[in-house]
């Protein structure tokens, strides 16, 4: 499996507030940014992957929405997991 539970540990240390603190919204926007990796790299092998290609979809569509409220309460936090991740923004 791709994505371990010392993986998400690791990249809610990384970007969250701790390792156990999974509701931050930097810590799931590197989440997602993390499994949208995963998923493009598949869909290149895979082009006709449908299923996954939706996923794919609604994960850009959650991160997108994390990314508005971010900027909309906090534009510091905002441009530093833009900066930190490397999202075009």
């Amino acid at each position: 499996m791709y994505l371990t539970t010392d993986k998400k540990k690791e990249i809610f240390a990384k970007h969250g507030k701790s390792d156990a603190d999974t509701g931050t919204a930097e810590g799931q926007v590197a989440l997602f940014t993390f499994r949208i990796n995963h998923l493009s790299g598949h869909l290149k092998k895979n082009h006709k992957d449908y299923a996954t290609e939706r996923s794919l979809v609604l994960l850009v569509g959650k991160r997108k929405a994390l990314l508005d409220y971010l900027k909309k309460k906090d534009i510091t936090r905002y441009r530093a997991i833009i900066a930190e991740l490397g999202l075009r923004k």
